[in-house]
């Protein structure tokens, strides 16, 4: 069976008030189901989202805190989703969420979920190193952007959308090359190293848009970036 793996970021699982995003789940159900009866297997990495950035910011701003506590911090509210999704997909998804992306399970299920890892790895990573272990070829990074820009489109009205860049740029123009906790970039720094190093394809979609993923996943014209070698 194919195995796809797909990196769903916390703030499309939870909305802003912090609660679950019903309506997307069900979507997102829909969705995989359909794709297991056709044979394939989803390893399911979820991130931390807005919520992890919020409760990082007050601690930061209130508390002495050390990178690790924060890193912490954002790993629980990511495996909190893990166990949320896990939920949503029943007796499909395999019964507990993987917290060591390293050790390979027995995944006689169709779908494995997991959350963040250890501090200094962020989920992006955590997705990169499962796909390393389960021989995937291709991360889907599904967040709240159409694109990967050239600049932040939030503060530069002139950004545009590059829908295919190569890892060395990628890294050297876009991301750089080092981690921070809670950092908000559309493929991280150490996972982006990783990912050129094994070869990987990674593609960048706007993960509520459940149509494009259904075009991307059946190599159809979608919308999205496209990092590779």
């Amino acid at each position: 069976m194919k195995k796809i793996v797909l990196s769903l970021g916390g703030s499309i699982i939870l909305n802003k008030d912090g609660q679950p995003d019903i309506l997307f789940l069900k979507s997102f159900k829909r969705l995989i189901e359909a794709r297991v009866k056709k044979g394939e297997r989803f390893i399911v990495i979820t991130g931390g989202g807005s919520l992890c950035r919020i409760l990082n910011k007050e601690m930061i701003k209130n508390f002495s805190v050390s990178s690790a506590n924060l890193d912490w911090l954002g790993i629980s509210v990511t495996r909190i989703n893990a166990q949320l999704v896990k939920i949503v997909f029943g007796d499909l998804a395999m019964p507990e969420v993987i917290i060591d992306p390293t050790k390979k399970v027995i995944f006689n299920k169709k779908i494995l979920l997991s959350g963040g890892w250890k501090p200094g790895r962020s989920t992006d990573f955590v997705a990169t190193k499962l796909a390393e272990v389960y021989g995937a070829n291709t991360v889907i990074n599904l967040s709240n952007i159409d694109y990967v820009y050239d600049k932040d489109p939030r503060k530069f009205s002139d950004a545009q959308p590059i829908k295919k860049i190569n890892w060395k740029r990628f890294r050297k123009e876009i991301v750089g090359l080092k981690w921070k906790p809670g950092m908000n970039a559309p493929f991280d720094p150490i996972a982006s190293k990783l990912a050129e190093k094994l070869g990987l394809r990674v593609a960048c979609l706007k993960g509520t848009d459940l149509q494009n993923l259904a075009n991307f996943l059946d190599k159809k014209i979608f919308k999205g970036t496209v990092i590779e070698k």
